[in-house]
């Protein structure tokens, strides 16, 4: 079983204006003269840790990765405003275009899944490969799952502690109640609601308890940023249009593709990654018999370096 490349350090760093608002953090690692691909982070609002490095040969790639609107090291923090898919979308063809790169391999997990496919839909001429883990539709039924009913029967002790910020007259519609709270002016609630939400999540990733992940999310630095963030998007129908992944994944064809899904992902269930494979039947699907959701499932980590390999001897 293929285990993450060796720890690495970026060669160069840079700050990206993108609005007068947003400035992105971008770094490059690995061979300056390598196969470029950019890593496509989570939440949205988790930002990159120093391991996502490590899912690539740096003998072999030029790997480039950016902290998305308002989380990791962009600023301002956990900011709203201007926080939209499409503005995502014209962020890595900026990125692209600052790092004078003609083409180049996606690589996205859950949310990093999400923005990566809407990218090739849209920028198709851009993309050389897809990798793809834990695929995220983000259509109402997968917020509703989530967020609402679903998941809260298989971790009903967790579950309790994620509603408990929110009184019982208001959780019929928690996604809601969870976004006054950590939009308004209390400091304190927002604060705990941020927490609640991220360890919630955190709990949910992994098939077995992961502490590294839950003490990942529960950050306060990365919960706000990650609730508040995950929040708005869903509360917009994280700026998509009804179906809009399925709908237009006809213009994904011609692009080689490896979708990596555990079975038992209680984040985003399998029947997302399924749907894709449906409409985009050339990509490869691995069901992970023994794996939720985090990246660092070992069936996963395994699964996404062979990706990362073959990939690289495909389309080099």
């Amino acid at each position: 079983m293929r285990q993450l490349f060796n720890a690495i350090e970026p060669y160069a760093s840079h700050t990206l204006p993108v609005s007068d608002v947003h400035r992105l953090h971008v770094e490059e690692c690995g061979r300056p003269d390598g196969l470029p691909v950019v890593f496509v982070h989570g939440g949205p609002g988790a930002g990159c840790e120093p391991w996502h490095r490590q899912f690539f040969d740096p003998d072999v790639y030029r790997i480039i990765l950016f902290d998305q609107r308002g989380c990791g090291r962009s600023v301002p923090h956990a900011e709203l405003t201007g926080n939209n898919t499409g503005a995502l979308v014209a962020d890595m063809e900026a990125i692209r275009n600052l790092l004078g790169i003609e083409r180049w391999v996606v690589f996205g997990g859950s949310w990093g899944s999400t923005l990566g496919l809407v990218y090739a839909e849209t920028h198709p001429e851009r993309v050389l490969g897809l990798i793809l883990r834990g695929i995220f539709l983000c259509r109402p039924r997968d917020i509703h799952w989530f967020y609402q009913e679903g998941a809260s029967y298989l971790l009903p002790e967790r579950w309790e502690e994620y509603v408990a910020p929110v009184p019982e007259e208001e959780r019929t519609d928690l996604v809601g109640a969870y976004y006054r709270r950590l939009t308004g002016s209390d400091e304190i609630s927002r604060m705990a609601a941020a927490k609640a939400w991220s360890l919630w999540e955190a709990h949910a990733s992994s098939l077995l308890p992961k502490p590294a992940v839950v003490n990942h999310f529960g950050n306060p630095h990365t919960a706000l940023s990650l609730a508040r963030i995950e929040c708005h998007y869903f509360m917009h129908d994280s700026f998509l249009e009804p179906d809009q992944i399925l709908k237009h994944a006809g213009r994904l064809a011609g692009i080689p593709g490896v979708i990596v899904h555990g079975r038992y992902d209680v984040v985003c269930p399998a029947e997302q990654a399924w749907a894709l494979h449906r409409a985009w039947p050339e990509a490869h699907l691995h069901m992970i018999a023994d794996a939720g959701h985090s990246a660092l499932e070992p069936g996963i980590v395994d699964a996404l370096v062979t990706a990362t390999i073959e990939m690289a001897m495909r389309v080099r």
